[in-house]
């Protein structure tokens, strides 16, 4: 699929409120967590193997470690000693954290996607365990499905090959919360490569449903990097491995995933640049204040912000809006007489209308932060005038509107 499309496609998932995604390990090898390979590199080395050669099999690896050692504990230390180490989410995870994605799911046991949600200031749930999905966080923002388990429960962590053959047997609640957002939501698979023991289990899964339900499926998306020749492979390796990667792609439409093929996993960032543009272009943040219309009057003002806010609800915008002086309230009629008079939609959906809290000194310092965090949910502003009365009652130019331009 060609990413223009992808883009598009996924942001009115985005904007229909039922976008999810699922981060494999690749996502936080970007951030300088271990991959699976460099994890079990010394453990292929005791078994006399090489963990690169093993990269579509890394499960059954741990699995022969683990029938030789008859000792699940070494592979627990492996697990607290690697991924304790804390990394800082990179700007990928911030980037999926800043748009309204209420859903994610992942195979990896460390904390970089709940660490990015927090950052952006929301409300997480996070299900480690089957159980869990008994209980609720009321009022998340986003629930993290962390379907292998976590860093912090390294002993119940998903690694060895019996536990990914017995998964459905002893996790049957989250396969079932999988299956149902499977269903229900529009997923973007971020992190995996061709042959990610991960994706292959997810995939089976599609399967499944995808015959339970003749065939009808949601559309998903998967990333993937298009084929590179590995160091000392043959030519003709090479080529034989890039036409199955092409006939397995392909066979995923079955299901309902659509590959978007990239040259580099850097590409990721710009793609999720872009999604993050195209969803915020949507929202218009209205900025302005004016004591002093100048050769118009001040009703004209308002009939002309009234009339402008509707007009922008009409074609499909939504707005962000200070409150300004002058300006607020003919902001807020135009946004109610389209939502109610005419259109008859959710008012929270076509509207964000944030006061700017009033008070001392130690409150007015808050203001620039309190300016950048509505902006930040917008992709346009539109600026309106842009003056006030001083305490001396002289006409000035407006400051905060100057501030917000400059945010």
């Amino acid at each position: 699929m060609k990413r223009k499309y992808f883009i598009k496609n996924y942001t009115k998932a985005l904007q229909s409120g039922n976008a999810a995604v699922f981060l494999g390990a690749g996502m936080s090898k970007s951030a300088g967590v271990v991959d699976w390979a460099t994890l079990l590199k010394d453990v292929a080395e005791e078994l006399d193997l090489d963990s690169n050669k093993e990269i579509g099999n890394l499960p059954e690896l741990a699995q022969f470690y683990y029938n030789k050692k008859n000792n699940r504990n070494l592979l627990t230390e492996l697990v607290k000693n690697e991924f304790c180490d804390i990394k800082e989410p990179d700007e990928n995870h911030m980037l999926l954290a800043h748009l309204p994605i209420h859903t994610y799911w992942t195979t990896n046991y460390d904390h970089l996607i709940e660490d990015s949600l927090i950052a952006e200031k929301k409300k997480i749930d996070v299900k480690v365990k089957d159980a869990d999905l008994t209980t609720y966080v009321y009022g998340s923002e986003a629930t993290v499905y962390k379907m292998h388990g976590d860093v912090d429960h390294a002993d119940e962590t998903v690694l060895l090959q019996k536990e990914y053959e017995t998964y459905a047997d002893k996790h049957s609640r989250m396969l079932n919360a999988l299956n149902r957002d499977l269903a229900n939501c529009t997923f973007l698979f971020l992190g995996f490569s061709f042959t990610d023991s991960n994706l292959k289990y997810i995939l089976a899964n599609l399967r499944v449903l995808a015959e339970r339900n003749n065939g009808e499926m949601k559309t998903h998306y998967c990333i993937m990097q298009h084929p590179k020749r590995r160091e000392g492979e043959s030519e003709d390796d090479f080529e034989y491995r890039s036409r199955r990667q092409s006939l397995v792609y392909e066979d995923l439409t079955r299901f309902g995933v659509e590959m978007v093929m990239i040259n580099d996993y850097g590409e990721i960032t710009q793609i999720l640049r872009e999604i993050n543009k195209a969803y915020y272009q949507n929202t218009i943040y209205i900025s302005g204040a004016v004591a002093d219309p100048g050769r118009w009057n001040l009703k004209d003002v308002e009939e002309f912000v009234f009339n402008l806010s509707g007009a922008l609800v009409h074609e499909g915008y939504r707005i962000v809006t200070g409150y300004g002086l002058g300006i607020g309230n003919s902001v807020i009629g135009g946004v109610l007489n389209e939502v109610y008079m005419i259109k008859c939609k959710q008012l929270e959906d076509e509207l964000i209308a944030r006061p700017f809290p009033q008070g001392n000194d130690e409150i007015k310092k808050k203001w620039p932060a309190y300016r950048r965090d509505m902006i930040s949910y917008t992709g346009i502003s539109i600026f309106l005038f842009g003056n006030k009365l001083d305490k001396d009652g002289k006409i000035v130019f407006s400051n905060g509107m100057q501030q917000e331009y400059e945010i």
